[in-house]
């Protein structure tokens, strides 16, 4: 072959290879897709690098997390719907504390006359039970304890939470037990004595009035998840509410509701539970 033919015959076959590149770059298999919405790209990334799941890309990505639609129920259904769950307070140095549902108190709205909201009346205070379910309502009693309710459907109708079993960050919730606490200073507490109440909940989450009024489904600091499945459901005990005598025959409805045989419930009803069996 001549210089000439050799020279003529490498630039056809430097042409053809341009055509070649030029094609894959258009074909689908050779460019990037861009994913319609909602549907995750499953082809090899564009780059290389560090990457991180299209299921947990959100600065708080909690898998488990349960969203407004969990909140959007009577309060009744929501109180015995709580129980179980993981309720979950992250501090502002990252540290997250953890504690399973085992109590509650529901809470009916302007017909409840051991409720805020009785006679539907709406307070600056109370306003948090008319905003929409999964709204938390902080109020304070005796001047230096909080209690956290948390909006259900219906006007002025919550769940109190009442008690939780310890599952994280134990050594924090004593440590924050121990500066708030009055009383018996100077004595380690037991596990079970760290959320057996609803002050002594907030006072082991750090959980104030500032936290009045925040969404649950979307708060960064404080945010509910569901609890794994367990080998069997635990029966739930449907017994009166503490603490409100004054509230006449609603002082005996049996609207609090708690799980059967854990050592972390505030206070046990012998009595509700023998009619339960009976």
């Amino acid at each position: 072959m001549t210089a000439r033919g050799a020279a003529q015959l490498s630039c056809r076959m430097g042409q053809k290879r341009q055509r070649v590149l030029e094609a894959d770059r258009e074909s689908p298999r050779g460019r990037a897709q861009t994913p319609s919405p909602g549907e995750p790209c499953l082809g090899p990334p564009a780059t290389l690098g560090p990457r991180r799941s299209i299921y947990f890309s959100s600065p708080k990505s909690h898998s488990a997390q349960l969203g407004s639609d969990f909140f959007d129920q009577p309060a009744v259904a929501l109180a015995r719907a709580f129980l179980g769950q993981v309720l979950v307070r992250r501090l502002d140095d990252g540290t997250e504390l953890r504690g399973r549902i085992v109590e509650t108190e529901a809470y009916l709205g302007p017909e409840d006359e051991a409720a805020h909201s009785r006679g539907g009346r709406q307070t600056p205070r109370n306003r948090g039970m008319f905003m929409k379910p999964g709204t938390l309502y902080v109020y304070i009693i005796y001047g230096m304890y909080f209690c956290l309710n948390v909006s259900s459907q219906g006007d002025g109708a919550c769940v109190l939470l009442r008690a939780l079993e310890p599952l994280g960050g134990l050594e924090t919730m004593r440590q924050l037990r121990s500066t708030l606490r009055k009383g018996t200073t100077g004595r380690a507490l037991k596990d079970r004595e760290l959320c057996s109440g609803p002050s002594k909940l907030c006072q082991a989450l750090a959980i104030d009035k500032s936290f009045d009024q925040r969404d649950l489904a979307k708060d960064r600091a404080v945010w509910l998840e569901r609890s794994p499945p367990g080998p069997s459901e635990p029966a739930v005990v449907a017994a009166a509410r503490v603490g409100i005598g004054h509230a006449g025959e609603w002082a005996q409805k049996p609207l609090r509701f708690y799980l059967r045989g854990s050592p972390w419930v505030s206070v046990v009803d012998r009595a509700a539970e023998q009619n339960a069996q009976a």
